[in-house]
C-alpha cells in the first residue's frame, strides 16, 4: 500500500467521483442552480475533499498528512450538512439524498480509516 502520487490513493479516487456526483445532482436542480451562495459553498466543501488529500500528501511527514485527512473529512461533514439543506428545501428528493449521502459517508469512513492508519504506522512511507 505504498502510493508514489496522491491520485493513487483510493479514498482520493473516491472522493473525485463523489464530486463529480455533487456535480450532476447540482446540475439536475434547476432550483440549486439558481441559489448561488449555496451552490458555491457546495462545490467550494466537496472540493476541500479533494484539495486536502491531496496537498496533505505532498508535505512532508505522515502527521502532516493526517492533518490533511482531518480537514478533508470535516469538508465532507460540511457536504453531507448541505445535502440536508437541499433535502429540506425540496432542491434534490429522498433518493438522491440517500444515494449521495451513502457515498459521503463512505468517503468520510476511509478518510477516518486512512488517518488511523498514519498516526499508527508513523515510519510508513508514502
Amino acid at each position: 500500500m505504498q502510493y508514489n502520487q496522491f491520485e493513487d490513493i483510493p479514498v482520493w479516487q473516491e472522493a473525485r467521483i463523489l464530486a463529480k456526483k455533487i456535480y450532476q445532482l447540482a446540475e439536475g436542480s434547476p432550483k440549486l442552480q439558481k441559489d448561488y451562495s449555496l451552490l458555491d459553498q457546495l462545490k467550494r466543501a466537496v472540493f476541500s475533499i479533494l484539495l486536502n488529500i491531496a496537498e496533505g500528501f505532498e508535505r512532508g511527514s505522515n502527521k502532516e498528512f493526517a492533518n490533511f485527512l482531518n480537514i478533508a473529512k470535516g469538508s465532507a461533514g460540511e457536504v453531507r450538512s448541505i445535502l440536508y439543506i437541499l433535502l429540506d428545501n425540496h432542491y434534490i428528493d429522498q433518493k438522491q439524498f440517500d444515494d449521495t449521502k451513502k457515498s459521503i459517508l463512505e468517503v468520510s469512513c476511509h478518510l477516518a480509516n486512512f488517518r488511523k492508519f498514519l498516526l499508527r504506522n508513523p515510519s510508513y512511507k508514502k
